[in-house]
């Protein structure tokens, strides 16, 4: 990673974990994602833009492999999904052969063009829902 793309990674996220997603989760509305943290074992909640598509739930995150998120569904790919107020479980998988841009056409434009202009190292994730 470039040195700017490491320093826009790091204001991004920052702003990220501080301000935006504690805000963003007190939205009802807000689509979440529940992951178990890879070390302290407790639900993890991140607000993400995506589609469910249907019992599939896609969204693409925008730092890849670095994303906390991601780091924890390779410890443990059970998850949940909040979508419109309503929390279904899951299990989640690492796409890295979809093309993540042309994913990000099929999903809420928005976040979309959030995750296009800050993101770094794009990734598609699935959920296959199963409740």
């Amino acid at each position: 990673m470039s040195r700017y793309h490491e320093m826009k990674f790091r204001a991004v996220t920052s702003f990220q974990r501080r301000i935006g997603n504690p805000l963003v989760r007190q939205l009802p509305r807000q689509t979440i994602l529940e992951t178990t943290g890879r070390t302290s074992g407790l639900p993890r909640r991140t607000p993400v833009g995506g589609r469910r598509v249907g019992n599939e739930f896609w969204l693409v995150s925008e730092y890849g492999e670095k994303s906390q998120y991601v780091r924890n569904i390779q410890a443990d790919p059970q998850v949940r999904v909040r979508i419109k107020g309503r929390w279904h479980a899951g299990t989640a998988h690492l796409v890295p052969q979809d093309d993540a841009r042309a994913r990000l056409r099929t999903l809420p434009r928005l976040n979309s063009a959030t995750v296009r202009a800050v993101g770094t190292n794009l990734l598609t994730v699935r959920v296959d829902l199963t409740g």
